[in-house]
């Protein structure tokens, strides 16, 4: 393969781990369970499976799981960011859906400088529109937008960190 096929595949992996990690945190959410036996049951089982025969991207393993893991491991911290971003809504009466893909965003924005900000909003209003048609995407981009601006207020360009921000959480530093 060569170098721009495999940047390609990376990042079709990648948006594949996404795509995959919010649908790990729909179900640790709705079933109330951890993400270690889920995200074995993704990686192992659920991914593998093609649809009508239809070949899917095997995501990136270890970006799945650091997403997974984080967002989970942050709970508290990513809902906060996210109640203060929503202007007149409330999460918890968000769409359990909407809710993660804003969990999952946030995480990334917070905790994963490598990854340019508008990479970021853009990747989660493309999992928003594999979920949602009307105007939940708009909300997701809104809120992720919002918060790109306080997480990364260096506009979210990875080579300029600075310390004492949002990222210098544990999660995230694999």
């Amino acid at each position: 393969m060569t170098p721009a096929g495999s940047v390609a595949n990376g990042r079709r992996r990648r948006s594949a781990a996404r795509l995959a990690g919010v649908q790990a945190l729909y179900e640790i959410d709705v079933a109330g369970t951890s993400a270690d036996p889920v995200l074995l049951e993704f990686l192992a089982q659920r991914w593998r499976n093609t649809a009508d025969g239809i070949e899917l991207t095997e995501p990136d393993a270890a970006f799945l799981a650091t997403l997974v893991e984080g967002v989970c491991a942050n709970l508290p911290r990513l809902d906060a960011w996210i109640q203060a971003a929503l202007t007149d809504l409330d999460l918890d009466r968000l769409e359990v859906l909407l809710r993660v893909i804003l969990r999952a965003g946030t995480f990334e924005l917070a905790f994963r400088p490598d990854i340019p900000a508008k990479v970021v909003v853009n990747e989660y209003v493309d999992v928003a529109h594999a979920f949602f048609g009307g105007r939940e995407t708009a909300l997701v981009n809104a809120v992720l937008d919002r918060l790109a601006h306080t997480l990364r207020p260096d506009g979210g360009d990875s080579s300029s960190r600075s310390s004492g921000s949002a990222r210098d959480g544990s999660a995230g530093s694999r």
